[in-house]
């Protein structure tokens, strides 16, 4: 598919972009299922992602459109793409070439939170 294509075919997609005009893609591990990342996608970098094969993404205090792995040499590999039911959230399965996050480890998900623990509000002094 040439770059051209892919935009048309994004758009007949009627995609549902935030206020930005950006997608979250949620970038999955194919093998394993691991989350390794949550980005943004505009049209644009769909299309490229597309075409290419790698993931784009639109980043949002740049302003500007990057391939993952431009500069780190991290890419991934596009195997599948899913939708979900209202058309405004990706899932990206991908094989992974080094480290996901930019923090160089594999996943950007790494802190775990304590769920399932009490809490005790203070009601009016007590």
């Amino acid at each position: 598919m040439n770059l051209d294509d892919a935009k048309t075919y994004v758009e007949e997609l009627n995609l549902k972009l935030d206020q930005s005009g950006l997608l979250p893609a949620i970038i999955q591990d194919e093998e394993n299922g691991q989350i390794l990342m949550l980005a943004y996608m505009s049209p644009e970098s769909l299309a490229i992602t597309l075409t290419e094969g790698q993931t784009c993404f639109r980043s949002r205090s740049r302003q500007v459109i990057w391939h993952k792995g431009e500069t780190s040499g991290h890419r991934q590999i596009v195997k599948a793409i899913s939708l979900d039911c209202d058309r405004d959230t990706m899932l990206i399965q991908v094989e992974q070439v080094g480290a996901a996050c930019h923090n160089e480890t594999r996943t950007c998900f790494i802190k775990s939170l304590e769920f399932g623990v009490k809490i005790l509000k203070s009601e009016e002094g007590n």
